[in-house]
C-alpha cells in the first residue's frame, strides 16, 4: 500500500514539474495571476492543476472515449489530442482563483506532453519494481475476469497465442535467429534454448494472406485463386483487402467446412483479415464491413486509445516512422539502389500505420486477452510484409522492422508470465517474399500490355518506355495495409449488390454491343463478333487473364480461335515462367517456352510437335508445384489464363506484375516457404523428414494442438462440406481432414 502511494506521489511530482517547465517555455500558458505570484504559489498552482488533470484523465477519460463509438476508429487517434486538451482546460478551471490559463491550441500540446511524461514515469517505476508490476497485472486480470463472470472451477489448461509474422519467410526467420548476434534476440533465445522448434511449411500456389489465413483460421481456401480475381457471374473483382470480399470469403469457407473456425472456443482475433469464429475481435477486416453495434472489430482501437498516453506514444512513433521512411527512401535514391521502386505519395503514411498504429493496437489487445485468460488468440503483425514489398525482403529497412517486432514479442512473453493461466506462444507466417525487379521495369511493358499485344489490341502510349521507371504495374502496392487503413478510416465501400449491379450492367452492354456487331476493331475484324477487352489482374508475380464476355472457364481451343497468338506470346516471353489454361481435350495444361506442354491430368509432357527435348515448365519451381497448380486449376473462379512469372533458382528472384521489389502471390523462391515456430511440448506437426504443405493442412495441425488441450470442445475435423461456389448444388461430404472440396485435388498431406 505504501509503495502504491509513493508511486502516485512520484507521478504527481513529475507531472507538476512538467507543467512548470511548459509554463516557463510556452508563451500562451501561465500558472500565476496577472499581478504575479511567488515561486511557492506558482508551485502550488502547478500541483493542483496536475492533480486535477490526473484525476479527470483517470475518471472522465474512459467514459468520454466510450461515448465516441460512432467516430471512425483511426480518426479517434487524432481526436484524442483535442479531447485531451479539453480535459486540461477543465482541470485548470478547477484551480482556485483561476490562476491557471492556457490558449486552446497550446492546451493540446501541454496535455500530450503531460500524458506522455506521466505514462513514462509510471512505466519506469513499475519496471523497476517487479512486485508492483506483477500486482498491477493481476489487478487488471482480475478486473477482466470479473467482466467475463469466470467460475472458480473453470479449466485452466494452457492457453495458446498464435502470432503471425506476416510475410516473414522461413529462410529470413532462420537467419534472424541464427545470426551472430541474432537479429531477433527473444525468438533466438527460444530457438537456441530448445524451448521452441522451427519447421518450414509450404503455401498453396496463391501465396498470399487472403488464401493462407482463410485456410489457417477457417480450414478451407478452396476457390481463392489469387489476391485479386474476376467473377463472371457477378461482374465483380474480388480483392483480399476489401472488407466485403473477405466477409464473403469467410462466409463461403464456413459454409464449406461446417464450422465457425479455429477460434470458436473462447477465442480472440486481432489484426486479421478473418475472424476465425472468435467472439473477441479487434481490427478484423471481414467484420469491418458491418455497421453499428454489430461491428465489434473497431473496439480494439477504443480500448487502446482510452488511455491518452497510448495516443501520445503512438502519434510520436507514427511521426518518427514517416520521417524514417522518407529518409530511407531518399538514401536509396541517392545510392541508386537496384532494384528500386518509387516510395512517395501516401506510402510513408501507410507504412507508418502498419508498423506503428496497427502493431501497437494489436499487441495491446493480445496482452489484454492474456490477462483475461482467453483460451486461444490469433494475431497478425503486418509491418515486415509492408516494408519488404517496397524495400526488399533482405533490406536493412525490413531487418529493422523485424527487430522491433521481436521487442513486441518480448513484451507479450513477459506479460504471459503474469497471466492467470499458462500460455504457449506459437509463431508462424502466412507466406514469405521473393525478391526481384518488377516485370514492367525489366521488360518495358506491363502484363496488361503483353496480353493486349497477344490479343492484337492497341497498347497504351506508356508501353515501351517503362524500363527503369518501375511504373505501369497492374495494381497498386501496399494493398493489405491499405485495406486495414481504409477500414480504420471508416471509408465507405460500395455494397456487394451495387457493385454486382454495375457488373451485370456492364456485361449486358457487352452483349448488346456484340449483337449489333459494333465495338472496337470492327474494321479490322469485319464479319466477326467483337470481343470485350480481357480483364488482367496481378497478384504479386501471378497474373490472371479473364474474358468477361465468355461464360465459364474458356477453353484453350476457344482462346486460340479468338486470339491465335496470345498463349504462345505469353508462354514464350522471357519474363514468364509458365501459363495455365484448360483444354477441352486434355484438361488443365501448363504451357512453357519452346512449345513445352504439361498435361496435369495424365502427367504427360509433350514438346512442340515431336515431344523431343521438352522441359517440364514446373520443374524449376520445386517439389509440390504440380500439386499446387493442379489444385488451383480445379477452382471455379480460376482465371481463363493464369500466368506465373519467370523464376531464377540461382538468385531466388521473380518478376512482380505489381510495383514491388519484394513480392508474393505465386510460385517461385522464398514466397512459398513460410515458417512455424512451436513449443516442444506440442505434438510435432510432421514426422522426421516430412513435408508440411498447404494452408489447409496447417489448419489441421493448429486445430489438433487446441484439441489436445481442450478436448472435444475443439473438433479435429469439419463434419460436412458445402457448395464450392455460389449457386452450386450441395456437394458430397469430404473425408475427414482432407482440407479440400469434392471437386478439388486435396492439398498434399504431410508425408
Amino acid at each position: 500500500m505504501g509503495g502504491a502511494v509513493l508511486r502516485v506521489l512520484v507521478v504527481w511530482g513529475a507531472s507538476t514539474l512538467t507543467m512548470l517547465v511548459l509554463a516557463g517555455v510556452l508563451p500562451d500558458f501561465r500558472l500565476q495571476s496577472a499581478d504575479g505570484d511567488s515561486a511557492t504559489r506558482i508551485g502550488v498552482t502547478a500541483a493542483l492543476g496536475a492533480g486535477a488533470f490526473g484525476l479527470l484523465s483517470a475518471l472522465v477519460w474512459p467514459a468520454l472515449v466510450r461515448a465516441l463509438l460512432l467516430v471512425p476508429a483511426f480518426v479517434l487517434g487524432l481526436l484524442v489530442f483535442f479531447l485531451n486538451g479539453s480535459v486540461l482546460l477543465i482541470a485548470l478551471r478547477l484551480v482556485p482563483d483561476q490562476r491557471g490559463e492556457v490558449a486552446p491550441e497550446t492546451a493540446v500540446v501541454v496535455a500530450a506532453v503531460m500524458s506522455a511524461v506521466a505514462s513514462a514515469t509510471s512505466t519506469a517505476l513499475a519496471v523497476r519494481d517487479d512486485g508492483a508490476y506483477r500486482r498491477r497485472l493481476y489487478r487488471l486480470a482480475d478486473r477482466r475476469r470479473r467482466r467475463r463472470d469466470d467460475s472458480p472451477g473453470q479449466s485452466k489448461a494452457p492457453g495458446t497465442v498464435f502470432l503471425q509474422l506476416d510475410g516473414v519467410g522461413y529462410d529470413v526467420l532462420a537467419d534472424a535467429v541464427r545470426g551472430r548476434p541474432p537479429l531477433m534476440e527473444t525468438v533466438a533465445g527460444w530457438y537456441a534454448g530448445g524451448s521452441h522448434r522451427l519447421t518450414p511449411w509450404h503455401t498453396d500456389w496463391s501465396s498470399q494472406t487472403g488464401a493462407s489465413q482463410l485456410a489457417i483460421l477457417h480450414g478451407s481456401n478452396f476457390d481463392v485463386p489469387a489476391f485479386r480475381w474476376y467473377e463472371k457471374e457477378t461482374g465483380e473483382v474480388m480483392v483480399c483487402s476489401r472488407p466485403t470480399t473477405v466477409a464473403e470469403l469467410q462466409r463461403r469457407a464456413i459454409a464449406r467446412t461446417g464450422n465457425g473456425g479455429l477460434l470458436t472456443v473462447d477465442g480472440a482475433s486481432r489484426g486479421n483479415l478473418f475472424s476465425g469464429g472468435a467472439e473477441q475481435l479487434a481490427l478484423v477486416l471481414s467484420m469491418s464491413a458491418r455497421r453499428g453495434s454489430r461491428n465489434r472489430s473497431r473496439a480494439g482501437y477504443y480500448a487502446y486509445f482510452s488511455d491518452p498516453a497510448n495516443a501520445t506514444r503512438t502519434a510520436v512513433s507514427y511521426a518518427a516512422e514517416v520521417c524514417r521512411e522518407i529518409g530511407q527512401s531518399t538514401r536509396a535514391w541517392l545510392r541508386r539502389d537496384e532494384p528500386r521502386i518509387r516510395r512517395g505519395g501516401l506510402y510513408p503514411f501507410i507504412r507508418a500505420f502498419a508498423t506503428v498504429v496497427e502493431r501497437d493496437v494489436v499487441v495491446a489487445a493480445v496482452i489484454g486477452d492474456m490477462l483475461a485468460g482467453r483460451t486461444a488468440v490469433y494475431a497478425d503483425l503486418v509491418g515486415y510484409d509492408e516494408v519488404a514489398h517496397h524495400s526488399g525482403p533482405r533490406s536493412r529497412d525490413a531487418e529493422k522492422v523485424l527487430a522491433r517486432i521481436d521487442r513486441s514479442i518480448a513484451l507479450i512473453a513477459k506479460v504471459a508470465e503474469h497471466a492467470p493461466r499458462e500460455y504457449r506462444i506459437v509463431l508462424l507466417s502466412d507466406h514469405g517474399q521473393s525478391p526481384g525487379p518488377t516485370f514492367a521495369a525489366t521488360y518495358g511493358l506491363t502484363l496488361h500490355d503483353l496480353v493486349r499485344a497477344g490479343c492484337g489490341l492497341p497498347l497504351a502510349r506508356r508501353a515501351g518506355v517503362l524500363r527503369g521507371g518501375g511504373r505501369g504495374s497492374t495494381a497498386s502496392t501496399g494493398a493489405e495495409a491499405r485495406g486495414a487503413a481504409r477500414a480504420a478510416l471508416h471509408r465507405p465501400e460500395k455494397a456487394n449488390g451495387e457493385r454486382r449491379g454495375r457488373g451485370r450492367a456492364r456485361m449486358e452492354r457487352v452483349r448488346r454491343r456484340q449483337s449489333r456487331g459494333d465495338g472496337h476493331g470492327r474494321a479490322r475484324n469485319r464479319g466477326r463478333v467483337p470481343a470485350a477487352d480481357p480483364v488482367v489482374l496481378a497478384s504479386g508475380n501471378l497474373g490472371l487473364v479473364t474474358f468477361p464476355d465468355l461464360p465459364g472457364r474458356v477453353s484453350r481451343e476457344e482462346i486460340d480461335a479468338r486470339h491465335p497468338a496470345l498463349l504462345r506470346t505469353l508462354a514464350e516471353h522471357p519474363g514468364v515462367g509458365f501459363v495455365l489454361v484448360r483444354s477441352a481435350e486434355h484438361g488443365p495444361v501448363v504451357l512453357g517456352a519452346g512449345g513445352a506442354e504439361l498435361r496435369l491430368d495424365t502427367g504427360e509432357l509433350v514438346g512442340d510437335g515431336s515431344g523431343d527435348g521438352a522441359v517440364n515448365p514446373l520443374a524449376r519451381f520445386g517439389p509440390g508445384a504440380e500439386d499446387a497448380v493442379r489444385r488451383t486449376a480445379s477452382f471455379p473462379h480460376a482465371g481463363d489464363v493464369m500466368v506465373n512469372s519467370a523464376y531464377d533458382p540461382a538468385t531466388g528472384e521473380v518478376y512482380a506484375f505489381e510495383d514491388q521489389i519484394g513480392s508474393h502471390g505465386g510460385l517461385g523462391g522464398s514466397q512459398t516457404r513460410a515458417f512455424l515456430l512451436w513449443p516442444v511440448g506440442l505434438t510435432p506437426p510432421v514426422g522426421d523428414g516430412g513435408r508440411l504443405a498447404g494452408a489447409e493442412r496447417l489448419h489441421q495441425v493448429l486445430r489438433a494442438w487446441l484439441h489436445d488441450a481442450y478436448g472435444p470442445e475443439v473438433p479435429i475435423s469439419a463434419p460436412r462440406a458445402a457448395p464450392t461456389a455460389p449457386g452450386a448444388a450441395d456437394a458430397p461430404a469430404r473425408s475427414p481432414g482432407s482440407g479440400a472440396g469434392p471437386d478439388a485435388t486435396p492439398a498434399p498431406a504431410a508425408r
